[in-house]
């Protein structure tokens, strides 16, 4: 990721710009999502919920502060020196936190992830390190698409998240055809973000306490349910919307990989979290395109706000069919 950042500002083709930014995609797959949720997966088993909560606070703030430091840079120093500046921050402080600090499993310090019991004494003689006795049961990718939890997930998600991607794009748009202005429009949808904020942490505390899948299930229901409310389109009701909407919309990402690791182990979660990735994507692809035609067509949103809402209450509807339990244990690492 740093390197082509870097880059960047030394570019005068077009096809420089291409390239490089194929490169950044690739940086970002291997540094962002899939690799740090099995790596919470990894090292918590007691409290899983809560550090991906925090994970993905962090992932929040983030998003929240770092337009506001870019454009801070490009101020002072330009773009060219901006993209720069943040190619090398990311080799000075991130790089070398990933290769000399972070460690891939507890099992490599001979720790056990967090919250789980010591293994009994007699399931390793003396001369094995502590770690060997833990075994991590999983199930692997063949068996794990076979089955119909991974599909209900798939299927759930891709139909949720696709609603989310479509409310999203579409919400500034859509509060300037009611009238708002674009600062109005722009507060409340930061209002969305700083909720969904509160969202990820409040979710990995209750997704400790209860079925993830049903938490999952429920917080869908909710996004189902905030988005009848831009039918209202007045003030109250359209910073209710952002408020609930925000709120659930932060929770449904880190749900995504607990869900995913109760069904089937941590032994193959990283394969299985690409794959439902791939799907969702699409969604969040397909559902924004509907909504801009059918605005297009008809003038208006309230039949893609209809169909958004549909996909969400049957998107909870899958991901509560899910059972943990329905898939057998297929082998031990």
């Amino acid at each position: 990721m740093g390197l082509p950042l870097i880059l960047m500002g030394s570019m005068t083709r077009l096809w420089q710009y291409y390239l490089l930014c194929i490169m950044e995609v690739v940086g970002y797959v291997l540094t962002g999502p899939i690799p740090n949720q099995v790596l919470i997966s990894n090292w918590f088993g007691l409290k899983r919920g809560r550090a991906m909560g925090g994970a993905y606070l962090g992932l929040g703030v983030g998003g929240a502060i770092s337009p506001l430091l870019i454009n801070g840079l490009i101020q002072s120093f330009g773009w060219r020196h901006a993209f720069q500046i943040i190619g090398v921050l990311i080799l000075v402080v991130l790089f070398p936190v990933a290769q000399w600090i972070t460690r891939s499993s507890p099992r490599d310090l001979d720790l056990l992830p967090d919250g789980l019991p010591p293994a009994p004494p007699l399931a390793s003689s003396a001369s094995e390190p502590a770690s060997s006795a833990v075994k991590v049961v999983g199930v692997d990718v063949a068996r794990a698409v076979r089955s119909a939890n991974f599909w209900l997930i798939l299927a759930g998600c891709t139909l949720t998240i696709g609603a989310i991607g479509a409310v999203t794009q579409h919400l500034i748009l859509f509060l300037k055809g009611r009238g708002y202005s674009l600062s109005a429009a722009s507060r409340v949808s930061s209002a969305l973000l700083v909720s969904s904020l509160a969202g990820r942490v409040i979710v990995g505390y209750v997704s400790d306490r209860y079925s993830r899948k049903n938490v999952m299930a429920l917080f869908y229901l909710v996004l189902t349910l905030a988005i009848p409310l831009l039918f209202v389109a007045q003030p109250a009701a359209v910073w209710g919307f952002a408020m609930l909407f925000g709120f659930a919309m932060g929770a449904d990402y880190m749900l995504i990989p607990l869900v995913t690791a109760d069904c089937f182990g941590l032994s193959a979660l990283g394969k299985l979290l690409s794959l439902i990735i791939m799907g969702y994507s699409l969604g969040q692809w397909f559902a924004p395109w509907v909504a801009g035609r059918i605005f297009d067509a008809r003038r208006s949103y309230d039949l893609a706000w209809i169909i958004m809402a549909a996909a969400a209450a049957l998107g909870a509807g899958l991901i509560y069919a899910v059972a943990p339990d329905r898939h057998p244990v297929a082998r031990q690492n």
